[in-house]
């Protein structure tokens, strides 16, 4: 059984925020839900993603067949990484769930939320607070547009990863 989480935050007030990429990527599978596939959108808050998990994900066997997406501003939107056995990378969403299954052994799948200029740098603000109101704030219509193409390419990826492995879908779409 795989496991992919999409983290985001519950509530009306969060829906299509940068912070809720993850759950956006989750609606993008409901496609390609299988018997072998659970879907799961905590209804913690972001911080708290790991409760969510206490009861699922409860040894490393089961770590290793767990999917986590979510927003990284580190990226442009558009692109997206995955990676395996890493590190929170200050991802408080991520850290909680490191701190709650005890292991960093899971594949992630970091979706960029960053705006960029005109031409490709990316628009991040100097100070946390900015960086705050960067990952709270809504996708414009148009940034929503180009978050659906990358939806339909991480699924692609999260099919490679059930199919054929997570090196072949590394190696395939963290180009």
């Amino acid at each position: 059984m795989w496991y992919i989480v999409g983290l985001g935050n519950p509530g009306e007030e969060y829906v299509n925020t940068r912070h809720n990429t993850g759950r956006i990527m989750l609606e993008g599978l409901e496609k390609i839900k299988n018997k072998g596939m659970t879907l799961i959108a905590p209804d913690t808050f972001m911080n708290k993603s790991g409760l969510a998990l206490k009861k699922i994900i409860t040894n490393k066997k089961k770590a290793l067949k767990l999917i986590v997406i979510h927003d990284d501003f580190n990226f442009p939107i558009g692109k997206f990484k995955i990676s395996f056995n890493r590190s929170a990378g200050g991802h408080r969403g991520v850290e909680s769930i490191i701190k709650t299954i005890k292991t960093e052994e899971f594949i992630r799948i970091r979706v960029g939320i960053c705006p960029t200029t005109s031409s490709g740098k990316l628009k991040l603000p100097k100070d946390g607070k900015g960086i705050e109101e960067l990952i709270l704030g809504k996708f414009k219509p148009s940034e929503l547009v180009e978050l659906k193409k990358v939806s339909k390419r991480v699924t692609q990826a999260i099919e490679m990863i059930i199919a054929e492995g997570r090196e072949k879908a590394m190696t395939e779409f963290n180009k």
